[in-house]
């Protein structure tokens, strides 16, 4: 079946090729009843853009990267599903990849991304050794880091304050009576993940408090790992009367292992955990939580992604959002006895 083209649709409707052309792009130079009966034509013969002949014309695809490091982690798909909905209201669409926290599959995607001409990338990366990988690519790529605190780095992106977060989360506990607080699933190779322990070790010292940890052994951090994890710390005696949990999937992992072992929350250990994740809000569940702001996040790293693509990558910005605490039933006060 041949492909109908412009010049189809434009010989139909008895008007010129560039009318028709104004027609699809909004042009206010076309008059409504113009317009309609070209869109009406479209629809009839079936006409579809020639995206790729559009692109080299126009010199932008209208498509945005996403490469995330795993989609099927709760984090993660509800962030892509808030960048997608923003990208979407601004006149683009997205191409979704995942890293799967392979710094080797993570450049080779970006390399991807470059060779299909993509407008820009938005990045979640694999570890912190994501940017020297990607160093020697970024100057051809339009690309936001979002997730990723990168400091002193001459590169944009967009983050929650993951360090005061933890801080506010160990202050919040104290304040209920809690001074035996276990910082549970701290991670290597995360730059988030070292923030948030540091904000928990300054907070504890702050507050003359012990910190304690219990390391994640795994290379990623999801509700399974943090069940088998704390089935390891159910196995002994709890000398802690809280648990601050790195992640919500972590604390999830707990509330599973919890209920398993006989213990009671929060009526025999508190448990806080980070990130505010869709199903930590569930009625059963209620936990008590650490909130990044997932739509404020896209939105912020779509626009920054934006202004770099417009201003052909001119400078760069560093933007850090405040995290909040979301209160529920996860968390209950103790005596200081």
């Amino acid at each position: 079946m041949k492909q109908v083209t412009i010049k189809d649709i434009a010989r139909a409707a008895g008007v010129s090729y560039s009318t028709v052309s104004r027609s699809l792009s909004g042009s206010p130079e076309i008059s409504e009843k113009t317009r309609k009966r070209v869109l009406e034509l479209c629809r009839e013969m079936n006409y579809t853009a020639n995206t790729v002949a559009r692109s080299m014309v126009m010199k932008s695809t209208k498509l945005l990267g996403l490469i995330v490091t795993d989609i099927s982690n709760p984090f993660m798909s509800e962030l892509a599903y808030y960048i997608d909905g923003q990208a979407r209201a601004r006149g683009y669409n997205i191409v979704l990849c995942n890293s799967l926290r392979s710094l080797e599959q993570e450049r080779s995607l970006f390399e991807l991304m470059i060779s299909r001409k993509v407008d820009g990338v938005i990045l979640l990366p694999a570890e912190s050794e994501s940017y020297n990988t990607l160093e020697s690519l970024l100057p051809r790529m339009p690309t936001i880091f979002v997730g990723e605190n990168l400091r002193d780095v001459p590169e944009s992106f967009v983050t929650v304050d993951n360090y005061r977060g933890a801080y506010m989360g160990v202050e919040y506990l104290y304040r209920l009576g809690h001074r035996r607080i276990l910082y549970f699933g701290k991670r290597k190779g995360s730059t988030t993940h070292q923030l948030r322990s540091e904000g928990y070790r300054a907070a504890c010292e702050e507050l003359g408090l012990e910190p304690r940890y219990m390391n994640n052994t795994f290379s990623s951090t999801s509700i399974r790992n943090g069940y088998q994890l704390a089935q390891q710390l159910f196995s002994q005696p709890l000398r802690e009367t809280a648990v601050f949990a790195a992640t919500d999937t972590n604390a999830l992992g707990i509330l599973q292992a919890a209920e398993e072992k006989g213990i009671r929350i929060p009526e025999d250990l508190s448990l806080l955990g980070f990130d505010n994740i869709r199903d930590s809000g569930l009625p059963r569940i209620g936990l008590t939580t650490v909130e990044q702001p997932k739509k404020l996040l896209a939105s912020m790293a779509v626009d920054s992604l934006l202004d770099k693509i417009a201003n052909d990558q001119a400078g760069y910005t560093h933007r850090i959002l405040t995290p909040s605490l979301v209160e529920r039933t996860t968390c209950r006060a103790v005596s200081r006895a």
